[in-house]
Parts: C-alpha cells; sequence; structure tokens
C-alpha cells in the first residue's frame, strides 16, 4: 500500500511538468506574443534611445569627458559605496537573519518585523532626518549609514526565507560529525545560503548604483548626481546620455559577476521528508549584547527617522534651518497626487506583465525567456537613465505628450515592471491549467475562463504585484522629478525640495504621510502574500 501511495504521488508531482511540457510545444497566440512583446519593448526604447544619443556625442568629445577628473572621481565615489554598502548590508543582513531564525532568541516576532519594516523607508527620507540632525553627515560616512540602513532588509529578507526552507538534517549531521557552531555554519549552512546571499546583493548593489536622492541630500557625489546636474545645466545634453551608458554599463557588470559568482549549483532537496522545525542555538549570557545590537538597529533604521518626523511636526516653520510654512492645500494636491500616480501605475503595470506572465506559466518557450530577461533588464537600470530618455524622446518625437501625465506612467511601467512580473508568474504557476482546459471544455470562451476561473485563483498574485508597484511609486524620486507634470507635485518631490532649501519642518509633514502610506501598503503586501515573519513557526 505505501508503495502504490508513493507511486500515486510521484504522478501527482510529475503531472504538472508534464501539462507544462505539453503546453510548451504548443503554439502561443498570436495576441498573447504581441502583448509580451509589447512589454519587452518598453524595456528596450529607453536603453535603445540612450545608446543612441551617447553616440552623437564626437570621438574626441566622448574622450575629454570621459577621462576628466571628474569622472575618475565619480567612479571612485560610486564604486567606494556600492561595495561598501553592499558588504555591509550583507553582513547586517545575515547576521539578522542568522539570530532571528536560528537561535532563542527573545521577541524574535519582534525583531523579525523590525527587520523588514526600513524597506518602507525611502532613503532619501532616511537622509533627509540624519541631516537634519547634523549637516556634518553629508559625507561618505553619512552615506554609508543612510544607504546601510535602508538596503539591508533586501539581504536579510532572502537569507531568513533560505534558513526557513533548509533542511535541518544537513546541520544536525555536521554537528554529529564534530563541526561546531561556526564550523557548522561557514562549512555547511553559508554554502546552501549563497543564491539568496548574492541575490540580496545584487539587489543591493543596483539600488546604490540608481540612487539619486539620498545621495543628493547628503551631497555625495556619483554618476546619478552627476547625470542629473548635467541635465539640469544643459537640456537634453547629449554628455548626460554618455555617462550613463557608463552607470548602465556598472549595472551590467553586477549582473554579470552576481551570475558568475552564483555558477549553476542546484540546491533543492532530492527527497520530499517531512518538514520540521530548524536547529536552534542557545545564546547563553551573550543574549543581551545581541539585543542590545538588534535595539540599536532598530533604533539606526527606524527611531531616528521616525523621531525627527515627528520632532519636525512639532516646529514651526520659523524653527527650521530655511523659514518655510506648510501649506494645507499644496499637503492635500501632493498626497492625491502620490497615491493617485501610485494606483494608476500598478493597475497599468500588472496588466503589461500578465500576458508575459501567462505566456512564461503555459507556453514556456525560448521566445517567451528572451521576452522575460529582456523586461528584467529594468532591475539593472537606474531610474534616472529611463526618465532621462524618456524626456529626450519625448521632446523630438512625441511633443504632445511632454510633461504629461502618460509619459510618467509609462517610466513608472518600464522601471517596475520586473516587480510585477515575478508576484504575477508565480502565481499562474500555482494555478492548474487543467482547470482552465476543463472549462474551455465546458464551452466557456477564453474571457469567460480568464474571469470565472483563473482570475478568482491569481487574484491574490495579482494584488501582491499591484502593491510591490504601488509602493515603489509612491516613494519614487528620480523619474517624478523629470517627467511630473507642470505645477504638479507628490509627497516624494516635496521632501526633496523642501529638504534642499534646509527647510526641515516644512518637509515633515510630507515625509510623515509618505512613511505612513507605505507602512500601510507594505501591511496589505504581507496579507495579501499570505506569510507572516515567521511562518509556522509556535515559539
Amino acid at each position: 500500500m505505501s508503495d502504490v501511495t508513493d507511486i500515486g504521488e510521484a504522478v501527482v508531482a510529475v503531472q504538472p511538468s508534464v501539462d507544462t511540457a505539453a503546453r510548451g510545444r504548443k503554439r502561443a497566440p498570436r495576441g498573447l506574443l504581441v502583448g509580451a512583446a509589447v512589454s519587452a519593448l518598453l524595456v528596450l526604447l529607453p536603453l535603445a534611445f540612450t545608446f543612441y544619443r551617447a553616440t552623437t556625442v564626437g570621438f574626441s568629445d566622448a574622450v575629454e569627458l570621459v577621462f576628466r577628473p571628474l569622472v575618475g572621481e565619480l567612479l571612485v565615489n560610486t564604486l567606494l559605496i556600492t561595495v561598501s554598502a553592499t558588504l555591509a548590508s550583507a553582513v547586517v543582513g545575515t547576521a539578522a537573519a542568522w539570530f532571528i531564525e536560528r537561535t532563542h532568541l527573545p521577541g524574535r516576532r519582534l525583531w523579525a518585523v523590525l527587520a523588514a519594516a526600513p524597506l518602507a523607508m525611502p532613503a532619501f527620507v532616511s537622509s533627509y532626518a540624519w541631516v537634519s540632525i547634523s549637516l556634518d553627515l553629508q559625507d561618505f560616512a553619512g552615506a554609508l549609514l543612510v544607504i546601510t540602513s535602508a538596503y539591508f532588509p533586501l539581504v536579510y529578507l532572502p537569507v531568513a526565507a533560505a534558513l526557513r526552507g533548509m533542511d535541518p538534517a544537513l546541520e544536525e549531521s555536521a554537528r554529529a560529525l564534530g563541526c561546531g557552531r561556526w564550523s557548522s555554519f561557514v562549512r555547511v549552512v553559508l554554502p546552501q545560503l549563497r543564491p539568496a546571499l548574492l541575490g540580496g546583493m545584487l539587489l543591493v548593489a543596483l539600488g546604490v548604483l540608481s540612487e539619486f536622492g539620498a545621495f543628493q541630500m547628503l551631497r555625495f557625489r556619483t554618476f546619478t548626481t552627476e547625470i542629473y546636474a548635467e541635465y539640469r545645466t544643459s537640456f537634453d545634453n547629449s554628455g548626460a546620455s554618455l555617462l550613463a551608458c557608463l552607470l548602465i554599463l556598472l549595472c551590467l557588470v553586477c549582473l554579470a559577476f552576481e551570475f558568475r559568482v552564483r555558477g549553476r549549483a542546484r540546491y533543492e532537496r532530492v527527497d520530499r521528508g517531512a518538514r520540521r522545525p530548524a536547529l536552534r542555538y542557545q545564546l547563553g549570557h551573550w543574549r543581551w549584547v545581541v539585543l542590545a545590537s538588534f535595539a540599536a538597529l532598530s533604533i539606526v533604521t527606524l527611531g531616528v527617522p521616525l523621531g525627527m518626523i515627528g520632532f519636525w511636526l512639532t516646529q514651526e516653520g520659523a524653527a527650521a534651518v530655511t523659514p518655510a510654512e506648510v501649506s494645507p492645500e499644496l499637503l492635500f494636491n501632493a498626497t492625491m497626487s502620490s497615491v493617485g500616480f501610485g494606483l494608476a501605475a500598478a493597475i497599468v503595470t500588472t496588466l503589461l506583465v500578465l500576458p508575459l506572465a501567462y505566456l512564461l506559466a503555459r507556453y514556456p518557450t525560448r521566445l517567451a525567456t528572451f521576452y522575460e530577461r529582456t523586461v528584467f533588464l529594468a532591475q539593472g537600470v537606474p531610474g534616472l537613465v529611463v526618465a532621462l530618455a524618456i524626456v529626450s524622446l519625448a521632446v523630438r518625437a512625441l511633443q504632445p505628450l511632454y510633461q504629461g501625465m502618460t509619459l510618467l506612467i509609462v517610466a513608472y511601467a518600464i522601471l517596475f515592471m520586473p516587480l510585477a512580473l515575478v508576484s504575477v508568474r508565480a502565481a499562474l504557476m500555482q494555478s492548474q491549467p487543467r482547470l482552465e482546459d476543463t472549462a474551455r471544455a465546458l464551452g466557456l470562451n477564453a474571457m469567460q475562463t480568464f474571469v470565472r476561473v483563473l482570475l478568482p485563483l491569481v487574484a491574490p498574485g495579482l494584488g501582491a504585484a499591484a502593491t510591490m508597484v504601488f509602493i515603489s511609486v509612491v516613494t519614487e524620486l528620480n523619474a517624478t522629478l523629470l517627467l511630473s507634470p507642470i505645477d504638479t507635485h507628490t509627497l516624494a518631490t516635496q521632501v526633496w525640495s523642501d529638504t534642499s532649501t534646509l527647510a526641515f519642518a516644512a518637509a515633515a509633514p510630507y515625509a510623515a504621510l509618505l512613511t505612513g502610506i507605505s507602512l500601510c501598503a507594505s501591511g496589505l503586501l504581507f496579507v495579501l502574500s499570505g506569510r507572516s515573519a515567521l511562518p509556522g513557526d509556535r515559539t
């Protein structure tokens, strides 16, 4: 009887892959291919135009521009902050994940939430809070502090998930063979964490390379700040496009380096096994040191930004370094603009990736994979570069759309399609194709099948995708500065504008609303994802 049960489970396990393979051999509908191609072309368009604008610079001018001392300084600053912040985030994120997931840390659930919460705090809001304490933080040290505080959750979250999914038998076997805690971690656990750790570090590196608002407020010059300065000093400047190409090249180097280091090793379990709690270690007298470290981390990443926002909310405009009054009408309009842009971009982006996600889930061909990788190029392209390309393209060929909402929404869609694609594709992969086939066999057409069968199944995934895009749009600064319609302000642009003039009290209401909206949306994302910080853990 046991053998029969095992064979039955094997058939069920193999059946989805058989269905997928059979569908991969079928020809995808033409409309689906066209819809997927649109997503890929949208990503390629600003990249192609950026390279085209760079080629318009004469060879001698390009050499003079690239090899001037300023570019060398920018390269050193960019590489230094990228490498330092990535390594610091890796250490902090991995250590936090290890203590939360592998030790009897008091209050682990609370620390897990506090470790992930900084993702809802934009880097430029954190920089606003720290700069308002002291202008002496406007240097490399301040930039490293702010960037690490904002980006380390990108390492913590995947590493924590990998630790939860690891087979406890690996560590138990290592301990039984005489390995100590540290030896087990280095020789057994760390190799298993490699994909998650490298993936998180890649996200941090790409985020730092594309960061603009925080560096601008901290007066730390990188390629992004110089590209913006070039654009402001000389409209539609080809030199800015050339610098943008250098920045894109750095992003591609990061992608290639991560792929090279990660290799092609596979880490899945061979047997299904029984899921059981992972091995946890007692902290002993180190408990208070670890608790103090987590408390300090929470104060730096959340306490100071939220505390300074609260402090400046209690101050009059004249109490700031530069006096400024807060207009209730402007505050309301900025909030409505941020929410409106976020909702519009969330809907458009989710609809744009839906054909590609369906193509990948139901017709996994080489063409579908090519479209997917093309869309993921947007993950390595700074928002400032995309916005600059769209501005130049609009001025030359799409003049009626310039300074309109349409181009801004398109820019958001290009930047955040990878985020939406991950969630939508995962939701479609979890829904059984046989349900759609049965519905079609019962007489439903394609649209009826989608609305009545598929949509209820993938609705949580679509909601999670839209929520991630909404959070990203509300806290986005680069593209909004360049592409927002005339006399249109958002919470992000107002924080940046007031902080640039040292009007910290005036910026506080906008920063508070921005943080509040982001935190609420993040809570909704956790609900839609159906996961808690520590699923299945009662200790």
